[in-house]
């Protein structure tokens, strides 16, 4: 039986990566959008971004997952695995709008003092000029949000979703051997973890411009 429990909490693996490639892209996406109206949306925009924000990283994520499973769920017909994916995204959203946030800032001004001065618009300043620096930029910070994300998959598991967390609990129920399921638990969202930053890492190493600091267009 002992054999059976790494085998069987393995089996959660799917899941666990099925929910990090949910939440995580569509954190993204509303923290991109998000981002690019509290920097360039005027005050009022801004304010809302930075109220959401707030709430977003002051409220505890098991908390945020439950209300808006609930209100998710109640809204639209999903299943514990969409419904609680699309909520994990939501929260890291907020994380994912100030990252992209710092790096808009950091890229500065004088970036698009010239891109105006060569006739460019507001709009395709942003699009190709500041945005492109930017994203580049986000990858290390990124990574540890990619982190976070899957790590936080393990919070579905109060949802009854069976990924590696959910699996570890049954297991370690069945057997007694909790100390066990859960090292086993631990050693695979390392691995996850581990290989998602050398990923990110290479990738970062590959988008790198030779000679460029970010330091240099303040």
């Amino acid at each position: 039986m002992l054999s059976q429990i790494p085998t069987y909490i393995l089996s959660g693996m799917a899941i666990t990566i099925a929910v990090t490639l949910v939440a995580l892209p569509m954190g993204f996406v509303l923290g991109l959008t998000f981002a690019l109206l509290r920097v360039y949306g005027g005050k009022f925009l801004s304010a809302i971004m930075a109220a959401y924000s707030t709430i977003m990283r002051g409220v505890p994520p098991l908390v945020l997952l439950f209300v808006l499973y609930f209100i998710i769920s109640g809204v639209i017909n999903l299943t514990p695995f969409w419904a609680g994916s699309l909520a994990l995204g939501v929260v890291s959203s907020g994380y994912q709008l100030e990252i992209i946030r710092g790096a808009l800032c950091s890229v500065g001004s004088t970036q698009m003092t010239a891109a105006r001065a060569i006739g460019m618009s507001r709009a395709k300043a942003v699009r190709y000029i500041i945005l492109p620096q930017a994203l580049r930029l986000i990858i290390p910070s990124w990574s540890n949000e990619a982190s976070v994300v899957l790590k936080d998959s393990s919070l579905v598991s109060a949802l009854g979703v069976a990924e590696i967390t959910r699996k570890s609990q049954l297991i370690g129920a069945s057997t007694y051997k909790f100390l066990l399921a859960f090292l086993t638990a631990a050693l695979i969202y390392f691995i996850l973890v581990f290989l998602t930053n050398r990923l990110l890492d290479y990738v970062e190493r590959k988008t790198r411009i030779p000679g460029f600091s970010h330091h240099s267009t303040l």
